[in-house]
């Protein structure tokens, strides 16, 4: 009797180690970079406000002139960017540019972003340069 009670009690030890499982590591997301995106993150006021214009002009939209412009911060695996656009007419609008690491972008309307979880429009990182003037140096090559 003894050694069935001993047999019974290692079945039920073993069983119940069985639906004991290891504690989980939490799961760190994995991080996509394309060298589109650390580019844009190297260049001047002037070169930056073309490459979002013509982000922008790809995505079928318009913007006559960016006079400001810079790295709002990271969405998932893509880089979000803003531009404020003016134009002759009309009233001015903020543009967010979404780069991916495949070199893709996707264009948002700023005012459509409160309320979609997406990050608030706002410049964190602003680049060098103006976006308006070009420098005296540039001015005289281009004559």
């Amino acid at each position: 009797m003894r050694s069935k009670l001993l047999i019974g009690m290692t079945a039920s030890i073993a069983l119940a180690a069985c639906n004991e499982s290891q504690p989980q590591q939490p799961q760190r997301p994995i991080k996509v970079r394309g060298p589109e995106q650390d580019a844009l993150h190297k260049l001047g006021a002037l070169d930056l406000a073309i490459a979002l214009k013509r982000a922008i002009y790809d995505a079928g939209y318009t913007c006559k002139r960016i006079t400001d412009g810079g790295f709002v911060g990271e969405w998932k695996n893509l880089d979000m960017w803003m531009a404020h656009c003016v134009y002759d007419t009309g009233q001015p609008r903020d543009w967010a540019i979404f780069t991916g690491p495949d070199g893709s972008a996707q264009i948002r309307d700023c005012k459509d972003i409160p309320g979609t979880g997406l990050p608030e429009c706002k410049i964190q990182k602003r680049p060098s340069g103006s976006f308006t003037e070009l420098k005296t140096a540039e001015r005289k090559n281009a004559k």
